[in-house]
């Protein structure tokens, strides 16, 4: 694989040209790890400026700049390409696959990346600065007000977007063609089938953000207005074109999520997963529900009665198969033999804090009380809930259970819970205070704030730093596991209960061990 006739391909070539699935998967995940930190260095700046009010460490155009360049390398530069690289790392050796169906196309689709971020990375050292605008870049502040630097963060979503499409044709074309003899849909584990389902959301709507970003390209270059009134555009377009693409993008950065927690919880519970086949249509159901809600980031919009109700009912409608998977994964804890191995921590955390997450997202569906949220940092705490108690604790639960198939060597089991412990006092100290200072008022995205605010804010900016520390454990935790250590056998999970790495599906059978052509 990307070899020459004299064996394989060494240094630096190797990785350049690489079509194995395991090499395409590592570079993804040490790539967001890398945009991991850079975001939260961001998030850092974010929470230094606002440690007390009055406190001036930056300009207030910088600190907006901040605010918009963290969301973005956050949500397409850490979350997604981690799950990416975990799909390349998992999903052929989970349905008995050689390698991914696309191997060539699976290299590119890595190597835009790079390209894009440092792309978009380089607009902080342009005149006018990098985007100041938030991450959801509303128009007509994006085109209208925008600096010149808007333009290579137009050509930065395009190519974030081709690469999201084509490792989601990738991964359908894998899941759907090469699957082992026997390897039926319902018998895939259930992290197989969370991607399968995210693959198609991706394809279904990052033409969409593509498309609202071409609209911003011509607005701003080309004379047009579909987002400015003088012209005869409508700014709320701009907010129902992009909300459309960004509402399903939150589900496909937490679905995959499901798909591991599902995976790790019957591995330390030592039974199987409890309503397989309803943890699958759930996850179908959510994805569907999740295009039907967007106008939910819009109720104050002046949208009629009509509108918000049929958007207030169907958000609320997804709490019911979220509440289904929440039901399967404390089921299937329940009466297990549970041992709480680093893995173990970070699914449980995953589910109570999840949860806590879709709770206040379930107060947020609701309109009328939306219009006090909305606006507030109740927002930030709800969505970072998810996203990083969510999606993040997920990665890191992933990594952890598989890092030992990775390496063939077991983590430093210590270290590894000591990140654990860090990272979630951090996060739980950085985030919930944001729900007080909220609901009592205080708005998000602003470099400066009342008085009454300044304990909690203080606690959450103390909280972000711990968090951010914490991170550098899990760094010499991976170092230290590729270096070498006691090394990992089939039984890697407590090898006296002969315990393997379980997949979620129905009955023991798993393909971890047997390449398909010996089956």
């Amino acid at each position: 694989m990307g070899a020459d006739h004299h064996g394989p391909a060494k240094g630096l070539t190797r990785w350049l040209f690489t079509t194995n699935h395991k090499d395409i998967g590592s570079m993804y995940l040490w790539f967001s790890f890398a945009m991991f930190l850079l975001g939260g260095t961001f998030a850092l700046v974010i929470r230094s400026e606002l440690f007390q009010p009055g406190l001036q460490i930056v300009q207030p155009e910088f600190f907006n700049q901040m605010t918009t360049m963290h969301g973005l390398v956050m949500v397409f530069g850490a979350i997604m390409p981690a799950w990416v690289g975990l799909a390349n790392w998992m999903i052929p050796m989970m349905i008995g696959a050689p390698d991914m169906a696309l191997p060539r196309m699976n290299n590119w689709s890595f190597w835009i990346l790079p390209f894009a971020f440092t792309m978009l990375a380089c607009t902080l050292l342009m005149d006018g600065g990098a985007p100041n605008f938030g991450w959801t870049f509303y128009a007509p502040l994006s085109t209208t007000y925008a600096p010149p630097s808007v333009t290579y963060f137009i050509f930065a979503v395009h190519l974030m977007g081709m690469s999201s499409i084509m490792g989601s044709i990738n991964i359908i074309a894998t899941i759907m063609n090469l699957r082992a003899p026997g390897m039926t849909y319902m018998k895939m584990p259930m992290f197989v089938w969370t991607w399968f389902i995210t693959a198609f959301l991706l394809i279904a709507v990052m033409p969409v953000l593509a498309g609202v970003v071409t609209m911003m390209l011509f607005d701003i270059h080309f004379g047009t207005s579909f987002f400015s009134a003088a012209g005869g555009g409508d700014p709320v377009l701009f907010q129902h074109v992009f909300w459309f693409f960004g509402h399903p993008e939150v589900y496909i950065m937490i679905l995959p999520a499901f798909g591991v927690v599902s995976e790790v919880l019957p591995t330390f519970a030592r039974k199987p997963l409890f309503g397989y086949s309803s943890m699958v249509y759930a996850t179908a159901s959510i994805a569907f529900l999740s295009f039907i809600v967007w106008a939910h980031h819009m109720y104050t919009v002046g949208m009629p009665i009509a509108g918000e109700l049929f958007f207030m009912y169907a958000t609320m409608l997804i709490a019911v198969p979220t509440g289904v998977k929440v039901f399967n994964w404390v089921t299937t804890m329940f009466r297990g033999s549970m041992t709480f191995e680093t893995p173990m921590l970070f699914a449980i955390a995953f589910i109570i804090l999840f949860t806590i997450g879709g709770l206040s997202g379930l107060m947020l569906s609701l309109a009328p009380l939306d219009f006090q949220y909305h606006d507030t940092y109740f927002v930030v705490a709800h969505f970072h809930y998810v996203l990083v108690q969510g999606a993040l604790f997920a990665i890191y639960c992933g990594v952890y259970y598989w890092l030992p198939k990775w390496t063939g060597y077991m983590y430093d089991e210590t270290l590894a819970k000591t990140h654990f412990w860090m990272t979630f006092i951090g996060v739980n100290t950085a985030f919930f205070p944001m729900h007080f200072v909220g609901l009592a008022g205080m708005p998000r995205r602003i470099p400066d704030y009342a008085l009454q605010f300044a304990d909690y804010n203080m606690l959450s900016t103390i909280g972000a730093f711990i968090t951010g520390f914490s991170q550098l454990i899990f760094v010499a935790v991976v170092i230290k596991c590729i270096k070498g250590g006691k090394k990992a056998t089939d039984q890697v999970w407590d090898g006296a209960n002969g315990l393997e790495w379980t997949v979620a599906s129905p009955a023991p059978y798993h393909t971890f061990s047997v390449p398909p052509q010996v089956r």
